[in-house]
C-alpha cells in the first residue's frame, strides 16, 4: 500500500477561519435601532466599526435603557469616538474618518446629513469608492419621509400585520423584530454587496434602505401565500384556523407549539396522538367544521 506523506494529511486541528468581513472599515454615525444593529452585525462578522457619538451621552440612551438596561449592547465590538458634528472641527474630523472608510452608516431623518455637510455628495468628494448606507423608516422622499415610525407601523403598512390576524382578533406583531431587525439586515446585506462592487470598480454608491421596503421584501413568501387565498382572506387559513398549526397551553402551565403543516406530518401527529378515528385527508380547518 503506498505511503502517504504526513504533509498531505489534513491537520489534526485546522486553523480557525478569520471572520469574513475582517479588514472592512465602517464608519457609523450613531442613531437609533436598526442602524446601530446593522453596524453590530457587520462588527460581529469582523468589520472594524467606528461609531461617532454626539457629546453629552449616547443618542439612543432612552432605547438602551428600555432594551438593555443602559448597557449599550449595540456598541459591542465597535470603537467609540465622540464628535460634535455641528462644529467645523467635528465635521472636518468626520470627513477625515470618511476618507479612511469603505462604508458608512447613518440613520437620521432625510436631509440631516446634507445639512451637516456630510451627505453622499460631500463624502464622495473625499472618498469616491465609499459605500454610503442610509437607514430610514420610509425612504428618502415621499409623503411619509419626514414622519416618525416604529416597528408596528412598518409591519402594518407593508401588509404583513393584516396577514397575521386571526378571525375576530386584532393583528399582532413580534416586538422590534420584523421591522427594525429586518431593516438592519437589509442595510447590512446592501452594504456588503456594494462593497464587493466598489472593491472591483473603485466606484462607491448609496445604499438606501427603508424599513418598510425591507419588511415588504422579507414578507414576500407570506404575500404570495396571501395572494393564493390562504392568508388574510375570507377562506379558512391553514396557518390560523388549523388545529395542527397552533400553540396550546399544557397542564403544567407552559405552552407548546404544534406545526404539522404538511400532510405526512399531520398523519404522523394523528398517529402519535392515537386519533385513529380521524381521517388525515379530511378537511382540517376549524372554520370548516373541525373542533
Amino acid at each position: 500500500m503506498p505511503h502517504t506523506p504526513d504533509a498531505a494529511l489534513p491537520p489534526a486541528h485546522p486553523t480557525p477561519l478569520s471572520r469574513p468581513l475582517q479588514g472592512l472599515r465602517v464608519l457609523e454615525f450613531e442613531g437609533l435601532g436598526p442602524g446601530p444593529l446593522a453596524g453590530r452585525m457587520l462588527a460581529d462578522l469582523g468589520a472594524e466599526v467606528t461609531v461617532l457619538v454626539r457629546p453629552g451621552g449616547p443618542s439612543d440612551s432612552g432605547v438602551a435603557a428600555r432594551l438593555g438596561g443602559g448597557s449599550q449592547p449595540l456598541r459591542r465590538g465597535k470603537r467609540v469616538q465622540v464628535l460634535d458634528l455641528k462644529t467645523e472641527a467635528g465635521r472636518a474630523a468626520a470627513l477625515a474618518a470618511v476618507a479612511q472608510s469603505e462604508a458608512l452608516i447613518e440613520g437620521f431623518r432625510p436631509g440631516v446629513m446634507e445639512r451637516l455637510g456630510l451627505g453622499p455628495a460631500d463624502c464622495a468628494a473625499c472618498n469616491p469608492a465609499l459605500v454610503y448606507g442610509r437607514m430610514t423608516g420610509w425612504g428618502q422622499d415621499g409623503p411619509l419621509a419626514q414622519a416618525a415610525g416604529h416597528d408596528l407601523n412598518y409591519v402594518a403598512l407593508s401588509g404583513l400585520m393584516g396577514l397575521g390576524a386571526r378571525p375576530e382578533a386584532p393583528p399582532r406583531v413580534p416586538p422590534t423584530l420584523l421591522g427594525d431587525a429586518g431593516g438592519a439586515l437589509a442595510l447590512a446585506f446592501g452594504i456588503v454587496s456594494a462593497v464587493l462592487a466598489a472593491r472591483a470598480t473603485g466606484q462607491g454608491r448609496v445604499v438606501d434602505a427603508a424599513i418598510v421596503d425591507a419588511v415588504a421584501m422579507l414578507g414576500g413568501l407570506a404575500q404570495w401565500i396571501g395572494a393564493s387565498g390562504q392568508l388574510g382572506g375570507p377562506a379558512p387559513s391553514p396557518f390560523h384556523d388549523s388545529p395542527f398549526y397552533d400553540s396550546y397551553r399544557c397542564a403544567d402551565g407552559r405552552d407548546i407549539t404544534v406545526g404539522a403543516l404538511e400532510p405526512p406530518f399531520y398523519a404522523e401527529l394523528l398517529w402519535r396522538l392515537g386519533l385513529d378515528d380521524v381521517d388525515p385527508g379530511a378537511s382540517t380547518t376549524r372554520r370548516a367544521g373541525r373542533p
